[in-house]
């Protein structure tokens, strides 16, 4: 889901983000540093690309938004947050172990059907699955409104980020 989040911003700035680098596809920028990246590693191994990045372009921890699906959010329901723990997400806890910090601004898009979460095994399947075509309309409505917090993110922060669009 963060993906295309990514590609949603990437379309509204006329920006591509196809270039490999820090084992991450990333583009457009001001003097050269990424505005978007997708890290092309293993999802709980996303921390190795994103601290490369970081150390690359001289970035700080509170200069990046971590964006990724959320099971325990219902359908639709986004969440920005300054800091935290992972809170079971493999890819963020990565991200967090690898920056050694939780002082991380993260955007959660909920990703939990209406009919509850599948628990163990069934966990995997659900969250690489496709949505069920009635709630494809609810999904793509998340992914604009996730882009849009990301714009307020950059340009106002992220206390007007949260309440905006937080509840």
């Amino acid at each position: 889901m963060g993906f295309r989040v990514v590609e949603e911003l990437a379309r509204r700035w006329g920006i591509s983000a196809d270039h490999l680098e820090c084992n991450s596809l990333i583009g457009g920028g001001l003097d050269g540093r990424p505005w978007l990246a997708r890290p092309q590693t293993y999802m709980n191994r996303s921390g190795y690309a994103a601290r490369c990045l970081l150390e690359r372009y001289g970035l700080d921890p509170s200069e990046i938004l971590v964006v990724y699906d959320e099971i325990n959010l219902p359908l639709g329901r986004l969440r920005v947050r300054r800091s935290g723990s992972p809170a079971g997400h493999r890819g963020l806890e990565s991200i967090l172990e690898n920056l050694r910090t939780d002082q991380i601004p993260r955007l959660r898009l909920g990703i939990a059907p209406e009919t509850g979460t599948p628990a163990g095994e069934g966990l995997p399947d659900f969250v690489l699955g496709p949505f069920a075509a009635d709630e494809q309309e609810k999904v793509d409505e998340m992914i604009r409104r996730a882009a849009d917090a990301c714009e307020v993110w950059v340009g106002e922060g992220v206390e007007v980020a949260m309440n905006r669009f937080n509840g």
